[in-house]
């Protein structure tokens, strides 16, 4: 009998995944993607003649990994080297005080204690335990199955866990509120209320579920020796040892319809490809706004702007640091955490005084500082990437007001305008079509958010979905679920 054909648009973390297990299980894949590499996010930029890390640079839940190579017949260990990072974070603010987070409860509770006082400690103890309990009830009721309905959820934590877990995961109040009970010093709200942006929100806006992440950043974080783009190459790798044949700088045009169901793809040059089953590994706006053809537009329904999650101006930089010690993670916070949201998702602009992120990629365990390292600075920014174009000053502007925040905090960078690479909301669009340059989706706001998610099913039959923009959510590892999540809808469906 012949194989059946799944064409699988997008090589990003989900695609690659949905990839993998589609072709263990006796597929004849076929990836399709517009750019030169595989990782879509996951990516990286040449500054001068060093590489550097343009998208994710940590590795959570390495067990979601694991299980991928394993269930592939192979060790994710024979492919990478993870190195474990025995710092999450170092925090700084630029009106005083330096803090770092470990992968270690009692390490963390320590460090709080003796920057925030015994108070804060104990309100950290409580927050991690919250946060545990969260994780527990949702990690294989809702992250790790079909998209739920709330009414469906529910069912299965109560099959699953004791009542008071629905407690524990209830989304109210928002996660700034939430915080609020547990730490009296205002730094410590600011630096847990971040976990917003990790899904591209707002956490006066964000349930306070998101809390859950702590527990996983305690659960381990990892860097991926030679950066995270090799974790893409090594998914890539898999997939074609299994069989699947990958095509890059292919431009998918159009999502083929007939008989009411998706039937394959029209590249760019004009070519059609058949297929059984296609899962689309893009946001999928562009399903909805039409930019795969008109047939396709009726899968999903369509994000409106003011959905949008949040999108980013990177730097990628060659240069030299002085003043602070900087880590491989750092955050620099200025005050006024509230302020800096309402000016992004309501002003729709990036304040004068972001919060700066900056990843130092040649420091960290086993790390050496060789002459210049190897940079990556990133402030958050309004997705509007279709409708502003960010021009040359506006990008200096803003990379100077990042870098006066960085001085504040006392870390002074050099570098020369030619070793410095950027990423604006316009370039993000670019590369994810229909998004405004959100890598996120539709943003996290309000209790009923996680169930507005496509799901890896969408309305046309023989067309999945997975990606960040749907159903478990955003970041490497859940666009990783959603790929296992649409060939597992596949395998149930077609066989």
């Amino acid at each position: 009998m012949t194989a059946k054909h799944a064409i699988v648009v997008g090589a990003g973390a989900g695609g690659l995944a949905a990839g993998i297990d589609l072709a263990k299980s006796g597929f004849r894949v076929t990836v399709l993607e517009r750019a030169a590499a595989p990782g879509g996010k996951m990516h990286a930029r040449q500054v001068d003649n060093r590489t550097i890390d343009g998208g994710p640079t940590v590795l959570t839940m390495r067990s979601i990994f694991e299980q991928l190579f394993a269930d592939a017949g192979t060790h994710l260990q024979d492919h990478l080297t993870l190195l474990p990072s025995p710092i999450i974070a170092r925090h700084a603010w630029s009106h005083g005080g330096v803090l770092d987070l470990y992968p270690d409860l009692t390490q963390s509770r320590r460090s709080i204690e003796a920057f925030a006082g015994s108070e804060n400690a104990i309100g950290f103890e409580r927050f991690y335990s919250q946060s545990a309990r969260i994780h527990q009830a949702l990690s294989n009721t809702f992250m790790k199955v079909s998209k739920p309905s709330p009414l469906a959820l529910v069912s299965r934590v109560l099959r699953q866990h004791h009542p008071s877990s629905l407690i524990a995961a209830r989304p109210a109040p928002d996660l700034w509120r939430a915080l609020g009970s547990f730490f009296s010093d205002e730094r410590l709200r600011q630096l847990f209320a971040r976990y917003a942006t990790y899904v591209g929100s707002s956490p006066l806006s964000t349930p306070a579920t998101l809390m859950l992440i702590a527990h996983v950043e305690l659960e381990g974080v990892w860097l991926v020796d030679g950066g995270m783009h090799r974790l893409a190459a090594a998914m890539a790798a898999v997939a074609q040892n299994l069989g699947a044949d990958l095509h890059f700088n292919s431009h998918v045009s159009e999502v083929l319809v007939k008989g009411n169901r998706a039937a394959g793809v029209r590249l760019e040059d004009g070519s059609t490809l058949p297929a059984d089953v296609v899962v689309f590994n893009g946001d999928s706006n562009a399903l909805a706004t039409g930019q795969l053809g008109t047939a396709a537009m009726r899968s999903v329904k369509p994000r409106p702007p003011q959905r949008r999650g949040l999108s980013a101006l990177t730097w990628c930089i060659k240069g030299s640091s002085s003043g602070f010690d900087l880590d491989h993670h750092n955050v620099f916070f200025e005050s006024n955490y509230p302020s800096e949201f309402n000016t992004l998702f309501h002003d729709r602009r990036i304040p004068q005084k972001p919060t700066v992120y900056l990843c130092a990629q040649d420091r960290g365990p086993n790390r050496s500082l060789n002459g210049s390292e190897r940079l990556l600075m990133l402030v958050n920014a309004p997705a509007d990437g279709d409708q502003h174009i960010w021009d040359k000053d506006q990008v200096a502007r803003t990379r100077d007001n990042a870098l006066a925040v960085l001085n504040r905090c006392g870390l002074n960078l050099a570098f020369r305008d030619s070793d410095c690479v950027s990423t604006t909301p316009s370039d993000w669009h670019g590369r994810f079509p229909a998004s405004g340059g959100s890598l996120y989706g539709g943003a996290s706001h309000g209790i009923w958010s996680s169930f507005t998610r496509p799901g890896a099913r969408s309305r046309l039959k023989g067309l999945y979905l997975s990606g960040g923009s749907v159903h478990p959510g955003p970041g490497v590892p859940m666009a990783t679920l959603s790929g296992r999540l649409a060939a597992r809808a596949v395998l149930r469906d077609i066989g």
